[in-house]
């Protein structure tokens, strides 16, 4: 109860943000299990297509939309990757470049983890939390050529 109360306290624009985020989470985490990564990727491209021209950016919309993905990412047990995946569909339908960025790296005992960030005009937007510099970004292939976003593939 506690919870639908701050929902219904915020302004309008951003209870909308987070139904946008909570709704592109779902899909991204439905898609990461029953969807080849490629395929996903194409219809999340889809999604994206800005509903406006590219438009300068704006830090505060930036920070708005990571914040929704960051505060509905716990009801959908959503990590770094739908996270990720998430924040690039949401700023490229604002016409916001964004570059998705998938990173590995090896513990001293040689176990590999992976971490996926989303970086706009070189600056973190969301999964930047930590060491971000141990993990060693891998190259990425373009799917769509699109003007504000890098919807890239693994290679």
């Amino acid at each position: 109860m506690k919870q639908l109360r701050k929902f219904f306290s915020l302004t309008a624009s951003d209870r909308l943000l987070l139904v946008k985020a909570v709704f592109i989470l779902a899909v991204i985490r439905v898609g990461l299990k029953l969807l080849p990564f490629q395929q996903l990727r194409r219809l999340l491209a889809k999604i994206a297509q800005p509903k406006a021209k590219l438009q300068a950016m704006d830090e505060a919309s930036v920070k708005k939309v990571a914040w929704a993905v960051t505060v509905a990412s716990p009801y959908l047990r959503a990590i770094c990757l739908p996270q990720a995946l998430a924040v690039q569909v949401l700023l490229a339908r604002r016409g916001y470049p964004t570059q998705l960025r998938i990173g590995f790296t090896r513990s001293k005992s040689g176990q590999m983890s992976a971490h996926a960030w989303v970086e706009s005009q070189g600056e973190v937007v969301i999964g930047g939390a930590g060491n971000m510099a141990r993990f060693i970004p891998i190259p990425l292939q373009r799917v769509e050529s699109h003007e504000s976003s890098s919807w890239h593939l693994f290679t």
